[in-house]
């Protein structure tokens, strides 16, 4: 019997059926349940942190940036204020073809390659329905054009917005200094919860140094925005505090006749009240605009400054470093005398030229056949090279660079404003660290006409001549006066007065060398007796002459054969009056030659404006 065949089994067929359904529906009961979990997580678990975005997509907070503080002289005079200026704008969704509106604008108003470069920078970061700046600083003219032809261009606009400027421009750049737009390197030390809507930022000088007070404290503004972030309508606002204004100690007539008297030289004049520190005039020569700065000075501008030869750039004042020259000398006298190692009767002989025992090497006096028999008081009134070259050998490296850094030499004068250099005070250690070599006797007694490796700021040399002037009292330079609120102009905060006294065993010293300054502008064989002629009042002052190359053995220094570049640098230290001492003054003439012609007749000048025009004193 042959055996059953089955071509269907309904049985196994349903089985197969009801397997498969089963795990369909256990796999849909496995993504329903999924499908559960994740909304009990979202409305449940995560009800507070979504509640929280949706609220924010719908209410945002705007920073307001404050307005900065304005910058004063001493005599009320504005040095940096926030004018209104006009830039043009553009709004990229409300323009069809950007690239041609830019070139139909050019037409009209000139725009540069950088403004275009910068605006094609913010517009990747910014979104196309907020306005982009495309030129700053419009003038009246090109705003008027504009106005005539705004209905050819939609979505573009003039903006008005308050810009920082400086009326003096570069007569007090280095002082002042300015701001610039913020970038990566502000962002290290800013507080970026309270810069979050401003743009601009101290780089320099007064501007970088007092920038937490000018700068003021950020506001804000709650809007409503709908879902492309545009800005509906304001909820709640904070205005903001503005930046409290400073009063500097600089007097701007003075600085103005400072200014003049480098026209077209390189060098630097600084003028501080001995009484308290302020700064009455810091004028580095050349300058330079600051205004290109504030908003981004062009690549080809900026490069013409920074490779200049002239190097405006540079703060000579508390960056530039020179050889004191003579203006050392009579620091070194006071040092002798109250070590004891000179008494006011000691006298050296001076034939023009001194020795080292056992060298046959001369070091020459400015004078060919030297001065004869002189004492500390005529050294220093004609500057007598031989003098100070014995008497540096006699007080040694040690005590010179003990002497000299009581009066600040080799420090920083802690002005309030930073960004100075400590220059160089030689010694023994110092040479041994820097150039791994021993001193040398020789390199002791060039120190004593302030050659060698020594340099000094003009700054330190100021405030050195201010303390000597106030027989050792000591005290910081500053540039601030007065803290004031900007709303009511109340006085906040002055500044309290930093200082410290040079103690000598003999007071009447201080009047020694103060008398041999004196005589040095109205003695009859002073250096610089053609500057106190016919003075109303009397001054105290020493010349200086640096060397900027070194002059063989035996050959003579002939000024007509070395190129400008090559030439002495002239120095003046001085102070008055001699009585009561109102200003004191450091000026340092790159170049310039000797000290008694280039660089006294600018202290009288400065004297004669200070004391007799502005205050009338006649002592």
């Amino acid at each position: 019997m042959p055996k059953e065949f089955t071509l269907k089994d309904i049985g196994e067929e349903a089985q197969l059926i009801r397997r498969r359904i089963y795990f369909a529906s256990f796999f849909m009961l496995f993504l329903l349940l999924l499908i559960v979990l994740r909304v009990f997580y979202l409305q449940v678990i995560m009800h507070d942190h979504f509640t929280t975005l949706s609220q924010q997509n719908r209410v945002k907070i705007l920073p307001i940036p404050p307005i900065r503080g304005l910058i004063f002289s001493q005599d009320g005079i504005l040095l940096a204020e926030n004018r209104p200026s006009f830039s043009l704008e553009l709004v990229p969704e409300q323009i069809d073809r950007l690239g041609d509106v830019v070139n139909r604008l050019g037409k009209m108003i000139l725009i540069e390659e950088t403004d275009i470069s910068r605006f094609q920078g913010l517009l990747k970061k910014k979104r196309r329905f907020e306005s982009i700046p495309l030129r700053f600083n419009l003038s009246e003219d090109e705003v008027a054009q504009f106005a005539v032809n705004r209905h050819l261009f939609p979505g573009v606009d003039i903006r008005a917005r308050l810009n920082r400027y400086y009326p003096l421009g570069a007569g007090v750049v280095h002082a002042v200094g300015y701001v610039g737009r913020i970038d990566e390197n502000d962002l290290k030390s800013l507080d970026t919860t309270d810069y979050s809507g401003s743009t601009h930022t101290g780089k320099s000088g007064v501007e970088k140094a007092y920038e937490e007070i000018l700068h003021g404290k950020v506001g804000y503004q709650q809007v409503e925005v709908n879902a492309q972030g545009r800005i509906i309508r304001v909820l709640d606002k904070t205005a903001p505090k503005p930046g409290q204004n400073l009063h500097l100690t600089l007097n701007i007539s003075l600085q103005r006749v400072a200014v003049d008297a480098l026209k077209g030289k390189r060098g630097a004049i600084v003028a501080i009240n001995p009484e308290n520190g302020d700064v009455l005039a810091m004028v580095s020569s050349p300058g330079y605009d600051p205004n290109p700065f504030v908003n981004g000075i062009d690549e080809k501008s900026y490069n013409q400054l920074l490779l200049s030869n002239e190097n405006p750039l540079i703060n000579r004042v508390m960056q530039g470093k020179y050889p004191p020259g003579s203006t050392i000398k009579p620091f070194l006298g006071l040092i002798a005398l109250n070590s004891g190692m000179r008494h006011l009767a000691d006298e050296t002989w001076c034939p023009g030229w001194y020795s080292l025992q056992g060298s046959e090497h001369r070091y020459r006096d400015w004078k060919k056949y030297g001065h004869g028999y002189t004492g500390l008081k005529k050294a220093i009134t004609q500057s007598c090279d031989v003098y100070f070259y014995n008497l540096a050998h006699d007080l040694g490296i040690n005590r010179i660079q003990a002497g000299l850094s009581d009066f600040g030499f080799g420090k920083e004068t802690g002005i309030d404003i930073g960004g100075e250099t400590g220059a160089v005070l030689p010694s023994r250690d110092w040479k041994q660290k820097t150039f791994g070599q021993p001193w040398y006797p020789g390199e002791t007694l060039i120190m004593g006409i302030g050659q060698g490796y020594m340099l000094v700021t003009p700054l330190q040399l100021a405030k050195a001549t201010a303390a000597l002037a106030s027989h050792g009292m000591m005290m910081k330079p500053r540039l601030i006066a007065e803290i004031r609120d900007a709303i009511t102009d109340e006085v906040i905060s002055v500044p309290g007065l930093e200082k410290q006294q040079i103690v000598i065993r003999n007071p009447a010293f201080w009047g020694e060398i103060i008398s041999a300054m004196e005589d040095v502008v109205h003695g009859p064989g002073g250096t610089a007796r053609q500057t106190g002629l016919d003075a109303k009042y009397r001054f105290a002052g020493k010349t200086g002459t640096a060397q900027v190359i070194g002059i063989a053995q035996d050959e003579e220094y002939k000024k007509e054969e070395i190129p400008d570049e090559f030439q002495d640098h002239a120095l003046f230290i001085a102070f008055a009056p001699v009585g009561a001492p109102k200003i004191a003054v450091a000026i340092i003439v790159e170049n310039g030659g000797g000290g008694s012609r280039t660089a006294a007749p600018i202290a009288r000048r400065l004297f004669d404006h200070y004391l007799l025009e502005q205050n009338n004193i006649n002592s």
